[in-house]
């Protein structure tokens, strides 16, 4: 682990996650599914803006083998001004329904803001996916408040809806590490449960995509802390910047970052593309031994 990194942080039983209703495993990898409830996406802008689309793609990406639907109403990117009540008419009553229709599922609410994590757990969501480390210090309170999970990400010190300009690291990893820790740690201070909080490196937030190159390289590194992770790289700029294709085409180089990341050791993968992502974190899962083969006849027969 990086110097500077405070070892008492660390969660050395490495052991089960807790969402909802149910007990993950150490090294058993889960999908998040992506669910924008937004008409300005980056990747198919308003694919699922009305409700019914919405409703339509959980029914798929479950189907496909998705374990937490993870419903957003922000962009990330700068634009339009989405208010807190806005954002709540276009997450809270949906995650309802979607609770309604599948109680067991995980529900994830991606937002940074307390008053939309709470709606969200009065409806139903059992992990608040804070994309934005910690900017709103009360989202915490709500985890704790409704034993929710918490995602502490690192983001350096860019603001909510905001876009990386010549920023700079001595170390990019030493910072990923020291920022997520001290989230994880005021999460506790707060009285998130250990086994519901998850780390994760934030991916091109507050970074360029050599950052974003250098975290997936050396994400061994957060993977040590005993902290689950998770990673979003799905459809991200630092794969398009790398390879020179627009979002629709970075599905191959989206799955290569998340063999990478998989063979590390990150728990969760937050994605548009489910069954692509499911084959390869399954299989990159049988190969480090933490999965068995779906069926193994060859030369045995």
């Amino acid at each position: 682990m990086s110097d500077g990194v405070p070892s008492p942080l660390a969660r050395p039983d490495r052991g089960v996650l807790r969402l909802g209703k149910h007990v993950f495993p150490a090294g058993q990898p889960l999908i998040m599914a992506i669910v924008n409830r937004t008409p300005d996406s980056f990747f198919q802008p308003g694919v699922t803006w009305a409700e019914s689309a919405a409703l339509d793609r959980v029914h798929q990406v479950i189907g496909e083998g998705a374990d937490i639907i993870d419903v957003g109403g922000i962009p990330a990117a700068p634009g339009a001004d989405v208010d807190v009540a806005e954002e709540i008419r276009r997450t809270a009553g949906f995650i309802a329904a979607v609770r309604s229709g599948y109680p067991d599922v995980v529900i994830s609410v991606d937002t940074w803001r307390h008053e939309t994590a709470r709606a969200a757990c009065e409806s139903g969501a059992d992990l608040l996916n804070d994309s934005w480390g910690g900017y709103d210090e009360r989202l915490a309170e709500v985890a704790a408040e409704f034993g929710a999970g918490l995602v502490c990400a690192h983001v350096g010190r860019q603001r909510p809806r905001t876009r990386p300009f010549r920023v700079g690291y001595a170390d990019v990893m030493a910072d990923v590490l020291v920022r997520t820790l001290a989230l994880a740690s005021r999460a506790l201070q707060a009285g998130v449960q250990p086994d519901r909080i998850v780390l994760d490196p934030a991916h091109d937030f507050g970074k360029n995509t050599w950052h974003s190159l250098e975290v997936t390289r050396r994400l061994d590194e957060l993977i040590e802390t005993g902290w689950p992770v998770l990673v979003s790289l799905s459809n991200k700029d630092f794969v398009g910047e790398s390879l020179d294709l627009p979002p629709e085409h970075r599905l191959a180089g989206t799955l290569a970052a998340t063999a990478v990341c998989a063979w590390h050791g990150a728990r969760i993968f937050r994605v548009h593309q489910v069954p692509e992502s499911r084959q390869v974190v399954d299989m990159v899962a049988t190969i480090r031994g933490d999965r068995p083969p779906a069926r193994a006849v060859r030369g045995l027969a």
